[in-house]
């Protein structure tokens, strides 16, 4: 086989997960796009309906930082892997993770949330969108170095704490053990 063809292997496959996903995430009940018909390129308004409907939102920078963590840890326990199958890895875990994100049990686990009451799932586009936000975040540690891509982690969380009172960060400390003075504080308490 020759290294065009064995390169071409893990785009074909990235394209066939991203297939799948948006399939199983639609025979899960997940809208193509937005209930209200349009397909916006920014939603930026996160107690909206249109929050996780559209192509762009707050929480996509969340996703970038997802690609940011895989990096991190492929590149610790797949070192010698090539790239491009390290990034397929990192996407099928991204896939994998937005099919259970919008199970319903973790809708409803999220709407137990201060930021997620009215929280009901992605559309296709919005979680396509995050798995290749995902991407950007990966390739981004391979460009910039994980030295830099430390700085660049924390600055995303920071600014999304003082954003949106919300990040990677604390979104999993309240999805695993939701602390109400947290809850409270995001709820601009």
């Amino acid at each position: 086989m020759s290294i065009e063809r064995k390169k071409l292997w893990p785009i074909l496959l990235i394209a066939a997960v991203l297939g799948i996903t948006a399939l199983q995430l639609h025979a899960q009940g997940r809208l193509w796009i937005c209930a209200c018909g349009r397909v916006d390129f920014w939603s930026g308004d996160i107690w909206s309906s249109d929050n996780s409907q559209h192509i762009f939102d707050p929480y996509s920078f969340t996703h970038l930082l997802h690609g940011v963590a895989f990096f991190w840890l492929l590149n610790w326990l797949l070192k010698n892997m090539p790239l491009n199958w390290r990034l397929l890895i990192a996407l099928v875990i991204e896939s994998v993770w937005e099919v259970v994100e919008n199970a319903p049990f973790i809708i409803n686990r999220y709407r137990e949330g201060a930021l997620a009451l009215g929280y009901e799932g992605d559309t296709v586009v919005n979680s396509i969108s995050d798995i290749l936000l995902c991407a950007v975040g990966f390739l981004l540690v391979h460009y910039i170095g994980v030295k830099r891509s430390v700085i660049f982690f924390v600055a995303v969380e920071l600014f999304l704490i003082l954003w949106i009172r919300d990040s990677l960060i604390l979104n999993i400390i309240m999805l695993i053990y939701p602390i109400d003075a947290l809850g409270a504080w995001q709820a601009g308490g």
